[in-house]
């Protein structure tokens, strides 16, 4: 079974990043590569310690438990000095400011240590009987380094208040609570709450940006939550923590949502390993929710490997879920539409995987839709040239095709990361996220100043009557707004 490696670097600016692979030399050369955002800006960066963990699930908490630990805790883990690191949590936990050591030299001395060309892990696993023993003094440097975000310098948290440095260790802590706790924060329209929040996601930025992102569209009925449970209940059987997004479409008329997934999912909902939360669209666009990004960065922050974001399902306009995942999944019924409908551009062309669910119904029109769909994919450009999307056959209630369908979401990451578009795809997602943002706040600030408000109710009469066009009257406005307005 291939191991899992928790490693750590020193980068030239004195902070340190630690993280967990599967492939640590080929993570290493994402490093080299300047492919990772953090360590990219602070060369050089060097390799100074590395473990070996059997199972994904104990790499990831001994990553995070060391993400939590002070500069003088990780210099003595670099040195090997036990001693040291157990006073200093003792000393922490007197003090009340951080959980148990939770036995992770017990964890660190049965891990082995990596073998690599060049001698960067050599004194890792010593024979001095004290356990993981030391790193040279001088390790190899690394010219630069590819992304994930990663942890950074000593965080100061004297910005930040107690209430929200509980939160913050929380969320490292992996804590449930506080993750909840978090995105209600995030997703409140207060503007203290909004203010805290963008505290809260900037001192949580090293921690994300790790796990594989996953979004699920379809229509109606096409069985997107079953699907979900399914697939979650698999991964948790491979070592893995999930996260579901779940959004729920909002009333055009109450404005309320029903918010109902955590009962289709009522097997997935019970598993330690599992987060639901459903979420309101509140009139937002595209399939997903106004925050459904900054949550994704908390649950990847409290240290779930997987996150799947479940759309509205509304039809083929629902396409914004694609500008924030890796790989972006659309489901479909057979006997919905001839391959006509299906060579329709939208959300069909950016799909990645194709997946014909309910295939236990009537397997020959299953078999019938997906053989058209393939005939259709291939007269449509691919959202990448590096990657070919399939046309699977699965069954989420008999729990037929999941596994293979999971081999593929991998072998397309694999793919992407191959040609290095994976991290192209993810800066440009976080441009255009900025930018998302910034219209947003645009159009808020537009709406609530003073000399708009005072002329707005007379505009729209105006338009209104058919005595001023829409056009004049949005300039109008704006140039109000910009402060540019000649007298009337």
């Amino acid at each position: 079974m291939k191991p899992f490696h928790v490693y750590l670097l020193r980068c030239g600016d004195g902070s340190y990043y630690c993280g967990h692979t599967d492939n640590l030399e080929a993570r290493l050369y994402q490093h080299e590569a300047g492919e990772i955002g953090y360590t990219a800006t602070r060369k050089p960066v060097a390799l100074v310690w590395q473990a070996e963990l059997e199972r994904r699930e104990d790499a990831l908490a001994l990553e995070q438990q060391i993400k939590g630990w002070s500069r003088a805790k990780k210099e003595a883990l670099i040195a090997g000095d036990w001693k040291q690191i157990s006073l200093l949590a003792r000393s922490r936990n007197v003090e009340g400011q951080q959980r148990p050591f939770d036995g992770a030299q017990d964890r660190l001395r049965q891990a082995q240590p990596e073998r690599l060309e060049g001698g960067l892990g050599g004194g890792l696993g010593g024979g001095s009987g004290e356990g993981l023993g030391s790193v040279p003094l001088a390790p190899k440097q690394l010219s630069s380094v590819r992304p994930e975000l990663v942890e950074g310098q000593p965080e100061k948290k004297g910005k930040h208040s107690e209430e929200d440095c509980t939160l913050i260790d929380g969320l490292k802590q992996g804590q449930r609570r506080a993750l909840a706790k978090a995105i209600t924060l995030v997703e409140s329209a207060r503007t203290d709450h909004q203010q805290r929040a963008r505290g809260l996601l900037q001192a949580l930025l090293p921690d994300t940006g790790k796990s594989i992102r996953v979004g699920i569209s379809g229509v109606p009925g096409v069985g997107k939550s079953t699907f979900i449970e399914a697939l979650g209940l698999h991964l948790i059987g491979k070592g893995h923590r999930v996260a579901v997004l779940a959004v729920d479409p909002s009333s055009t008329v109450t404005g309320g949502s029903i918010l109902g997934d955590k009962t289709r999912m009522e097997h997935l909902a019970q598993r330690e390993e599992a987060f639901i939360r459903p979420s309101p669209s509140s009139g937002a666009l595209g399939g997903v929710a106004d925050r459904t990004r900054e949550t994704m960065l908390l649950c990847e922050a409290a240290g779930f490997d997987i996150v799947i974001v479940e759309t509205v399902g509304v039809g083929q306009s629902e396409t914004a879920v694609a500008g924030m995942t890796d790989s972006f999944v659309l489901l479909q019924l057979p006997n919905a539409g001839d391959d006509l409908q299906a060579i329709k551009k939208g959300i069909v062309e950016l799909a990645d995987i194709v997946v014909y669910n309910k295939a236990d119904i009537d397997l020959r029109a299953v078999e019938m839709a997906a053989s058209q769909m393939r005939s259709a994919l291939a007269l449509l450009h691919p959202a990448s040239p590096h990657w070919r999307p399939p046309v699977l056959m699965t069954s989420a209630a008999r729990k037929e095709g999941v596994a293979e369908f999971w081999e593929t979401v991998l072998a397309h990451r694999a793919a992407l990361e191959g040609a290095g578009e994976l991290a192209r795809k993810r800066r440009h997602q976080s441009l255009a996220w900025m930018w998302a943002l910034i219209d947003s706040e645009l159009r808020h600030r537009f709406r609530e100043d003073a000399g708009v408000r005072s002329a707005l109710d007379a505009r729209v009469r105006e338009v209104e009557a058919g005595m001023l066009a829409p056009a004049a009257a949005a300039d109008h406005l704006l140039s109000l707004f910009s402060g540019k307005a000649g007298a009337e």
